[in-house]
């Protein structure tokens, strides 16, 4: 289930931001950036349309994931 990032909390949206971005295994590339740079990126794709918040009823988890995949 699509949960509309809009309606979240700010600090709830960031804390889900903050451990995508922080979680074993993602990689950014050659070039390292900061954390803050990582969720400011989030951020901007969650706005343009190109991420979404998916809740996942079977397992109680929110994800973030490229609209594009679902």
């Amino acid at each position: 289930m699509i949960i509309p990032w809009e309606e979240l909390q700010a600090d709830t949206l960031t804390s889900l931001i903050t451990e995508f971005v922080t979680r074993d295994g993602t990689d950014y590339g050659l070039n390292e950036t900061t954390t803050d740079t990582r969720i400011e990126q989030v951020k901007a794709k969650l706005r343009q349309g190109e991420a979404v918040v998916l809740f996942s009823q079977s397992t109680g988890q929110c994800n973030i994931v490229a609209r594009n995949s679902l």
